[in-house]
C-alpha cells in the first residue's frame, strides 16, 4: 500500500470526505473562476446549498472547448503568482488546452502516480525509464516526479531514439519502461533486430498510457518483455497521469477518489447511469486548486467497478477505455471503434501488431479499409495462404463488426511507427487523421 488509510478508506468515509472537498471546490471556482460563477448562476446552483454527491448531477458540464474558448488562463483559480508550472495538450485541432498547477497541486499529483506505480509493483528498488516526451505533455513529468517520490531511480530518456533506448535499457538495467504502450511494441521491434533477447534485460514492469490499448495488446507486452503490463489513465486537464491506474491483479484502473469523483453518463442524454453500466466518463477535480474543473467531460468510455479489489484497496476502479465517443466511426450505420478492430487483429498469427483503419466515401456508401502488417515477408510468396489469411481477417471483422471490411495485407514494416500515440485512423472523407 503507498496511502492505505486512503486506498482503504470505508465507502461512507470517502463519500463525507469527497462532499467536503467537492464543497471547497465550488466555493473556490464560485468565488475566483468567472465562468464557473456564471454557469452556476445560469441553473441557480449556490455553493453553499450543495448538501450531498447527487447534487453533482445538476451542476453544468465542463468540455474541452470551455477550455480553448478561455485560453490561456481564463479558468485559472488562483493567482498567476501562485501558478508554479504550466502545461498543455498538443493543440493539433486548435488552441491547446492549458493547465496550471500550484506547489500543492504538484505535491497531489506526485502522490497520485506514486499510488498507481506502487499498486503496479513499482518500490525503491526500481530503475524507471521514462519514453514518454518532455515538454507541455504531461506524461513524462507526472510520472517522473511520481516514481521519484517512492524513491525509484529514474532514467529521463524522453521519446524517440530507439537504438539508444534500447541499449539503456539493457546497460543500465531498466526494470520499468513507461511509454505508450504502441511505443513499447515497436521498441521490442527493435530490440529484437539488435538481438536483444528478453533474458537480456532486466525489465519487469511497463507502465503504460497516453493512449487505449486491448487485453490482446497487453498480452503481446508481456510475452515480448516478460514483464507485467499495466495500464494507467488520465488526460492535462484533469491532472496529467495519476487520474487513476491498475494494481497486479489488472481488473480495473483504481481511481485516486479522493482527488476525482467519477460518473458514467449517456453521452447522448448526458443522464447518470448506474455502476456496471458503460458509457462516457466524466471527473470533477475536487482538491486541485489551479484549474479546478467540474464534471469534465473526458469523452472516454468505460465502466465503473465499485466492489472491493483483491488487492485490498476499496476505491472505485474503472473499466479499461472501450473507445471514445469522438473516435468513434459510423460505418453504414454501424458504430466502429478502432479498439474492436485491434481486438479481432492482435489475436492472429502471421501478423505484427501494427495496422490502420482507412475510412472513404463512394457515392453515397461509406467504406472501411484495413491495412494490417504482416510479421514475415516469406508469407508474400504463398499467394494461397495469403488468400486465406485475408479471407479469415475478414470473417472475424465481420462477426465483430457486423459489417463488411476491405483488407489490405501489407509488407512488414511499411506502416508508419509512431514515438507516442500511435496513428489508427485515416479518414479520407474529410482528409483528417486520427489517433487511438
Amino acid at each position: 500500500m503507498w496511502n492505505e488509510q486512503i486506498e482503504t478508506m470505508s465507502r461512507d468515509d470517502m463519500r463525507t470526505l469527497q462532499l467536503a472537498r467537492l464543497k471547497q471546490t465550488l466555493e473556490r471556482v464560485y468565488k475566483n473562476v468567472p465562468f464557473y460563477k456564471k454557469r452556476l448562476d445560469d441553473v441557480g446552483i449556490v455553493p453553499d446549498k450543495v448538501n450531498s454527491l447527487e447534487d453533482l448531477q445538476h451542476i453544468p458540464f465542463t468540455v474541452k472547448d470551455d477550455l480553448r474558448d478561455n485560453y490561456p488562463f481564463g479558468l485559472f483559480a488562483v493567482p498567476m503568482k501562485e501558478i508554479v508550472r504550466i502545461h498543455a495538450s498538443s493543440g493539433t485541432t486548435g488552441k491547446p488546452t492549458t493547465v496550471g498547477y500550484t506547489r500543492a497541486d504538484l505535491d497531489m499529483w506526485s502522490e497520485c502516480v506514486a499510488r498507481i506505480a506502487t499498486m503496479a509493483g513499482a518500490s525503491e528498488n526500481d530503475i524507471a525509464q521514462i519514453a514518454f516526451g518532455y515538454g507541455l505533455f504531461t506524461g513524462a513529468f507526472g510520472l517522473h516526479y511520481g516514481l521519484e517520490k517512492i524513491g525509484a531511480a529514474i532514467i529521463p530518456m524522453s521519446s524517440g531514439n530507439t537504438e539508444k533506448q534500447a541499449m539503456i535499457m539493457q546497460d543500465y538495467g531498466s526494470t520499468i519502461l513507461v511509454s505508450t504502450p504502441s511505443y513499447a511494441l515497436y521498441m521490442s521491434e527493435v530490440m529484437q533486430e539488435q538481438g536483444i533477447k528478453k533474458s537480456d534485460i532486466k525489465l519487469k514492469i511497463g507502465l503504460f498510457g497516453a493512449e487505449g490499448s486491448t487485453e490482446e495488446m497487453r498480452s503481446q507486452l508481456e510475452n515480448r518483455f516478460g514483464i507485467i503490463a499495466t495500464e494507467n489513465y488520465g488526460m492535462s486537464e484533469l491532472i496529467g497521469p495519476g487520474v487513476s491506474g491498475e494494481c497486479i491483479h489488472k481488473t480495473g484502473m483504481h481511481i485516486n477518489e479522493d482527488y476525482f469523483i467519477p460518473e458514467i453518463i449517456d453521452s447522448q442524454t448526458g443522464k447518470v447511469l448506474p455502476y456496471g453500466q458503460k458509457g462516457e466518463l466524466v471527473i470533477t477535480t475536487i482538491s486541485k486548486q489551479g484549474i479546478p474543473l467540474l464534471r469534465y467531460r473526458t469523452k472516454d468510455i468505460t465502466y465503473l467497478i465499485p466492489e472491493k479489489c483483491k488487492c485490498g484497496r476499496t476505491t472505485i476502479r474503472m473499466a479499461k477505455i472501450q473507445g471514445r465517443s469522438d473516435d468513434m466511426l459510423i460505418i453504414r450505420g454501424v458504430n466502429v471503434f478502432p479498439s474492436q478492430v485491434e481486438s479481432v487483429l492482435l489475436g492472429m498469427p502471421h501478423i505484427s501488431p501494427h495496422y490502420q483503419l482507412e475510412v472513404s466515401r463512394v457515392g453515397y456508401l461509406d467504406n472501411l479499409k484495413v491495412i494490417v502488417e504482416l510479421e514475415d515477408e516469406s508469407l508474400l510468396e504463398s499467394f494461397s495462404q495469403l488468400e486465406q489469411l485475408e479471407k479469415n481477417i475478414k470473417q472475424k471483422l465481420h462477426i465483430v463488426l457486423g459489417l463488411d471490411a476491405k483488407v489490405h495485407l501489407a509488407e512488414p514494416k511499411t506502416i508508419e511507427r509512431s514515438l507516442g500515440k500511435a496513428k489508427r485512423v485515416i479518414d479520407l472523407r474529410n482528409n483528417s487523421t486520427s489517433t487511438l
